[in-house]
C-alpha cells in the first residue's frame, strides 16, 4: 500500500533533492578551486545526507507502516547508542530488554492511533516497570543512578522521537495540503536547517558565546540568527505542507528553533559529561545517530503538541 503522498509533500522532497545537488555541486567547485585544500569532511557530510536522504523519502513515499519501522529503527539506534555511551550495571542487563521492548510497543501505539496509551506507556508504565525488574534481580549499588539513566534515555530516545511518528498517524482529512507526510516533512526539514542556519550565522558573525562550558562554539548571533531564520522558512512552508495558519507558522518555527537549540545543547552536555565529541561514527562526517538527532528530541514533541493543541 502506498503512502497518499500529497503533490506538495512531493514537491517539496525534490526541492530537498535539488538542494543536495547544488551542495554537491559546490564540494566539485570547491576541490577544483582549491584542490590544496582538504574538503573531505565536508565532502563526506553531503554525501551522508544523500544517504540519510533518499532512505527517508523511500520510507515516506512507499507506505505508512514502513515510515513507521523505519521511524522506530531510528528510535533503537538512539537507544542503542545511549546505552553503548553511559555506564551500566551487569546486573541490568536483564532489564535492557525490557527497555528496547518498549520501542515496537510504543510504536504499536503509533501504528494503532491509540493516542492515550501513546501518551502514558513510557511516562507511567516503563517508569513503574523498570525500577520493579532491577529490585527484583536484587541489586541496590547504584540503583538510582542506574534507574534514572536509563528511564531518562528511554524518554530522549524513544517517547520523544515517536512524537514524529505519531503526525502520521494524524487525520490526514485535518491537514489536505500536506498529510501526515508533510508534517513529518516540516518538522524534520526546519529542525536539520535549523542546525544548519545556526551553524552558518555562528562562523559568519558569531562573537560573544553562550554556554562555553557546555558547546565553546555556540554563539548569542548563530543562536539568534538562526532562530529567526528558521522562523521566517516556517511561515513560508507552513501553507505547504501544514494546517498552521496567520501567527501559528511564525510561532511553529520560532518554537522549533528555540527548541532545536536546547536539544543539542543537551545532547552535548552529555558528551562533554562523557568526555567524547562525537556520540559514534555510524555516519560518516556527522558523527552517531545521536549528534544527528539531538535537536529531534526536543522538536518532535514540543511541535506535535503544539499542533495537536491548535487543530486535532
Amino acid at each position: 500500500m502506498f503512502a497518499a503522498l500529497t503533490a506538495n509533500a512531493a514537491l517539496f522532497l525534490g526541492g530537498i533533492f535539488a538542494l543536495l545537488l547544488l551542495a554537491s555541486g559546490v564540494v566539485f567547485l570547491l576541490r577544483r578551486a582549491h584542490p590544496e585544500r582538504d574538503y573531505a569532511e565536508l565532502a563526506a557530510r553531503v554525501n551522508s545526507w544523500w544517504v540519510m536522504a533518499g532512505v527517508f523519502a523511500a520510507a515516506m513515499a512507499l507506505s505508512r507502516s514502513l515510515s513507521l519501522v523505519f521511524l522506530a529503527c531510528v528510535s533503537f539506534l538512539a537507544l542503542k547508542e545511549y546505552l553503548s555511551l553511559i555506564p551500566t550495571r551487569r546486573a541490568d542487563r536483564r532489564v535492557l530488554f525490557w527497555a528496547y521492548l518498549a520501542i515496537p510497543v510504543q510504536f504499536w501505539w503509533v501504528h494503532t492511533g491509540w493516542y492515550g496509551m501513546f501518551i502514558i506507556f513510557i511516562p507511567v508504565y516503563l517508569f513503574l516497570l523498570l525500577p520493579l525488574r532491577m529490585v527484583l534481580i536484587g541489586e541496590t549499588a547504584g540503583f538510582l543512578r542506574a534507574a534514572g539513566s536509563l528511564h531518562w534515555g528511554l524518554m530522549l530516545t524513544v517517547f520523544n522521537l515517536s512524537h514524529m511518528a505519531y503526525l502520521l498517524a494524524l487525520p490526514e482529512e485535518r491537514n489536505p495540503a500536506g498529510g501526515g507526510a508533510g508534517l513529518v516533512l516540516f518538522l524534520m526539514f526546519l529542525t536539520q536547517f535549523n542546525d544548519v542556519a545556526q551553524y552558518v550565522w555562528g562562523k559568519t558573525l558569531g562573537r560573544h558565546k553562550i554556554i562555553p562550558r557546555v558547546s565553546p562554539k555556540k554563539t548569542w548571533e548563530g543562536f539568534l540568527g538562526g532562530v529567526a531564520t528558521t522562523t521566517a522558512a516556517a511561515w513560508l512552508l507552513a501553507p505547504l505542507l501544514t494546517p498552521l495558519a496567520g501567527w501559528e507558522a511564525p510561532a511553529a518555527g520560532l518554537l522549533i528553533g528555540l527548541a532545536g537549540y536546547v536539544g543539542d545543547v543537551n545532547i552535548s552536555a552529555l558528551k562533554r559529561d562523557l568526555g567524547i565529541k562525537d556520540s559514534g561514527s555510524l555516519i560518516p562526517g556527522h558523527g552517531g545517530i545521536l549528534d544527528r538527532v539531538d535537536s529531534l528530541t526536543f522538536t518532535a514533541p514540543l511541535f506535535f503538541h503544539f499542533l495537536y493543541y491548535l487543530h486535532y
